[in-house]
């Protein structure tokens, strides 16, 4: 046993590393090491919340464009049911027209939704009375009607009874009935 009870207890450098491991503290190496990894993790985080925050701007950024987006479209949409009652007026006003300029076709084969499809109904319209127009002139060219009066005949005084028969004589000498 040794002399100096204090001398017992004194401590190398090499017992404390023996000491703390026995005790299941860390050591200097694996506490330095331990450091290292905590500063990693700290850089880590600092950047994941960096690019977070940057996210966020992003975010609401690109929510500001579609708000802007959203405001530019209802214009746009509005804008675009304008001119398209615009049009329909127009194309209303134009099968008026076309109606009072071809007032030889009938109104009601003159129609369409577009001024293309009106166009197209005025080119059947005019196709058809074309062609009723080139039939109604064939039959009259073959039913031919002679100028004047037609010769005079004498009266057919069959199926007459006597008493027409006498009348008819009559008429025909001048007299009076």
């Amino acid at each position: 046993m040794p002399e100096d009870p204090k001398e017992e207890h004194k401590e190398t450098p090499e017992t404390q590393g023996t000491q703390a491991t026995a005790n299941g503290a860390p050591t200097a190496e694996e506490l330095a090491a331990m450091k290292a990894e905590l500063d990693e993790e700290k850089k880590a985080i600092a950047a994941a919340q960096t690019m977070i925050t940057e996210k966020d701007a992003r975010i609401a950024e690109l929510e500001a464009q579609l708000g802007e987006a959203k405001k530019g479209s209802e214009a746009t949409t509005t804008e675009l049911t304008r001119a398209k009652e615009a049009h329909t007026k127009a194309v209303a006003k134009y099968l008026d027209a076309v109606k009072l300029a071809n007032t030889s076709l009938p109104g009601d084969v003159l129609a369409g939704a577009t001024i293309e499809e009106i166009d197209a109904s005025v080119a059947r319209a005019q196709a058809i009375a074309e062609s009723v127009k080139k039939s109604i002139e064939a039959q009259a060219r073959q039913t031919r009607v002679p100028a004047g009066a037609p010769p005079r005949g004498e009266i057919s005084l069959e199926g007459l009874s006597p008493r027409e028969k006498i009348a008819a004589g009559i008429q025909q000498k001048g007299g009076t009935s």
